[in-house]
């Protein structure tokens, strides 16, 4: 397995450091269209200086390298305790080498053994396929973005939304406002309607998995995705609450399976310190390609 380590250690430093192409365009685009002169655009310009700076010394783009997340795809037989064991080595050594912070601490102790590496440190899903390719991606998702994410139950009176795709929309919309440019703004949305709290908050981050630039192929979710982005980016709240017209750089949605007694809309809120990288591993685990 240690070629396998080899190549999560380097697919760990390239997400911690290095933020994705599709991401970077979009964030460059924002910067193009805020005011000259204004904090919005200020706010951009050292979003931008940053991500190069950390791309170029390999260091973490953010303090807080996040809850590490990781998302395999892998053909029937594949020996997932065993990845998962490498897994965790290969984050107790991009930990030493300082590709991830010390971050992961015991919830009911505050102690934090500097290893990354607990229950539930990292988090891992596996998902087989008929082919015989191992695809791994990993997302790095950062405590402030987290934290303004949210979850609702159709129908909210406070909100007049009903069970339908424009109650969806509106507490999409609230949650954006109720944010304030918290979670280091501008952000990405990963949204999903239906499920139960658990999956629906689950399959809300596989969203976020999507490149920006990618279209929905549901068409009816396709125009939900552009009406909302549309919508927050003219709420003023721009990069970091500071005003603007960049408050989102994306929005994802997706829609699973629900029972009649229940009707969630589960968001998930990304920073602009978007980590999610993947590879595609060959044969002997090495990195046969980048997947972002």
């Amino acid at each position: 397995m240690e070629a396998l380590q080899a190549s999560l250690i380097e697919l760990i430093r390239r997400t911690s450091a290095e933020i994705p192409d599709d991401v970077q365009r979009v964030i460059l685009a924002s910067l193009a269209q805020e005011k000259q002169g204004t904090i919005a655009e200020s706010a951009l310009k050292i979003i931008e200086q940053n991500i190069e700076l950390a791309r170029r010394k390999s260091q973490p783009i953010c303090q807080d390298t996040g809850t590490i997340l990781f998302y395999v795809d892998c053909p029937v037989g594949f020996d997932q305790i065993a990845f998962a064991d490498t897994a965790r080595e290969a984050v107790r050594q991009a930990t030493r080498k300082g590709y991830l912070r010390q971050n992961s601490v015991d919830s009911l102790t505050d102690k934090n053994d500097g290893t990354n590496v607990g229950p539930g440190a990292p988090t891992f899903h596996f998902h087989q396929h008929r082919a015989d390719e191992v695809s791994v991606r990993l997302m790095l998702k950062g405590g402030g973005c987290e934290n303004v994410g949210a979850q609702y139950a159709l129908p909210l009176e406070r909100l007049q939304a009903d069970r339908d795709l424009d109650g969806c929309r509106k507490v999409i919309l609230d949650a954006v406002h109720q944010a304030q440019g918290k979670g280091c703004g501008p952000g990405v949305l990963g949204v999903c309607i239906g499920g139960d709290r658990a999956t629906g908050y689950e399959h809300s981050k596989t969203q976020l998995l999507r490149k920006l630039d990618d279209r929905n192929p549901n068409p009816v979710l396709d125009e939900l995705e552009r009406k909302v982005l549309t919508t927050a980016n003219e709420l003023g709240i721009g990069p970091m609450g500071f005003g603007g017209r960049t408050t989102l750089l994306g929005v994802k949605v997706g829609a699973i399976n629900r029972l009649p007694a229940s009707y969630y809309v589960s968001v998930s809120y990304m920073c602009w310190a978007f980590r999610r990288h993947g590879i595609v591993l060959d044969p002997a685990h090495g990195i046969a390609g980048w997947l972002y």
